[in-house]
C-alpha cells in the first residue's frame, strides 16, 4: 500500500489464478451482508479481491456502492491484518443495508480473519466451515 493510503493493484486480486487459489482452499467467515473467503499468501501482505455477482445484488449502483465500501473498509484494516488474500462475496442482504450496518460487519469479519488465521499457524492449519 503506498503512503498516500491508495488502494493499489499491489493490494488487489487481480488474475484469475489469484482467486482460484483461494476458492482451492479456503477458510470462511460469514454473516448476513457477506461472505469472505480467505487463505495463507506467500507475499508478506494482504490482498483484496471482489465477487460481487449481479445475481446477488441486481443493481449495478447497489454492486458498486457495496465494492467501494469493503475497499474502504479494507484500506482502513489492512495494517491489522495477517499476509493473506481474501475474496469479499455478498449476499442479497447487503444491497439493502446502511453503510454503517455494512461498515460494523466488515469490521467483524476483519477481525475473525485476523483471528482465524492466527490460530491456525499456532495450532495448525485445519479445516474450517
Amino acid at each position: 500500500m503506498s503512503s498516500s493510503g491508495a488502494f493499489s493493484r499491489a493490494d488487489r486480486l487481480l488474475s484469475r489464478r489469484d482467486f482460484q487459489a483461494v476458492f482451492a482452499r479456503p477458510r470462511r467467515s460469514r454473516d448476513a451482508f457477506f461472505t469472505l473467503l480467505f487463505c495463507h499468501n506467500e507475499l508478506g501482505r494482504p490482498r483484496l479481491g471482489l465477487a460481487i455477482s449481479r445475481r446477488r445484488v441486481p443493481r449495478a449502483v447497489d454492486r458498486n456502492r457495496l465494492k467501494r465500501q469493503v475497499r474502504e473498509s479494507f484500506r482502513h484494516a489492512r495494517p491489522g491484518l495477517p499476509a493473506v488474500d481474501i475474496v469479499v462475496m455478498a449476499g442479497p442482504e447487503a444491497a439493502a443495508a446502511g453503510a454503517g450496518a455494512l461498515r460494523a460487519s466488515l469490521a467483524r469479519h476483519w477481525q475473525r480473519v485476523a483471528a482465524k488465521t492466527q490460530s491456525a499457524e499456532e495450532g495448525g492449519d485445519r479445516a474450517d466451515g
